[in-house]
C-alpha cells in the first residue's frame, strides 16, 4: 500500500468494536476538535492512499469521504494510535465547515484553548495575502515593504511596554494584542509563522 504517512496500521484493536475504530478528527492548525466518526480497515487504507480523510457509516454501511457531494473535504495531515491502538487521532485541514449544521466543528465554538485562535488568525492573514491592498488593511500591510511592517512591529512593540509601565491593564492587552497581530504579519512575509517559532521555543525547553 502506498501511503502519504509513514502511519502504521499494524496491530489496530478491530476486533474491539466488530471491526470498527473511532476516529478523532482535529484541526491541524488550531488544534479544534472537529468531529467524531469510524473507520473500518479500508477506510483507513483510503484515507491513507488519497490523502483524503474517509469514513465508514454505520448507517448506510458504506465508505464516505468527508466532503463527496458538500466540498467540505478534510485534508489528511497525521494520523495516530492511542496507546491501547482502539482509537486513532486525526490532524487533518477542512476546507469548509465540518458539522452538517454547517458550523466548523461538531462540538461547538468553546472546545479548544482560547490562545488557538492565533492559529486561525494566521490562515485569516494566508488568505488576505496578494489580495487587493484596498479590501483589507492586512492585505495594504501585505503590500507594502517588508521594511515599514518591521517598523510597525517595533512601534507596536514600544507601545505595548509603555502601556505596561504607565498605562492599565486594559491599554496592555489591547496593545499586545496589535503587537501579536503585526507579529505575525510580519512572520508569514518572511516565509515562516507560529509552527516555526513554537519549535524553536520547544528545543530551547528540551535544551
Amino acid at each position: 500500500m502506498n501511503t502519504i504517512l509513514d502511519f502504521d496500521g499494524s496491530g489496530l484493536a478491530w476486533q474491539k468494536n466488530n471491526g470498527l475504530i473511532p476516529a478523532i478528527v482535529q484541526d491541524a492548525a488550531s488544534g479544534k476538535v472537529l468531529m467524531l466518526a469510524y473507520m473500518n480497515a479500508e477506510a483507513l487504507e483510503h484515507t491513507l492512499q488519497s490523502g483524503l480523510v474517509t469514513f465508514y457509516s454505520r448507517s448506510r454501511r458504506q465508505l464516505w469521504q468527508k466532503g463527496e457531494t458538500s466540498g467540505n473535504s478534510l485534508s489528511l495531515v497525521d494520523i495516530q494510535a492511542d496507546c491501547d491502538r482502539d482509537t486513532l487521532l486525526v490532524q487533518a485541514r477542512p476546507a469548509g465547515p465540518v458539522c452538517h449544521l454547517q458550523t466548523p466543528t461538531c462540538f461547538g465554538d468553546q472546545n479548544w484553548p482560547k490562545h488557538a485562535f492565533l492559529a486561525e488568525l494566521e490562515q485569516i492573514i494566508q488568505q488576505r495575502a496578494g489580495t487587493d491592498p484596498k479590501s483589507s488593511y492586512t492585505a495594504q500591510l501585505w503590500a507594502g515593504p517588508i521594511r515599514r511592517l518591521a517598523q510597525k512591529v517595533g512601534e507596536e512593540g514600544v507601545e505595548t511596554a509603555l502601556a505596561a509601565v504607565s498605562q492599565g491593564p486594559t491599554e496592555l492587552l489591547n496593545e499586545a494584542a496589535d503587537l501579536l497581530y503585526h507579529l505575525l504579519v510580519l512572520l508569514n512575509k518572511s516565509g515562516d509563522g507560529l509552527n516555526a517559532v513554537s519549535q524553536i521555543l520547544q528545543q530551547r525547553h528540551q535544551a
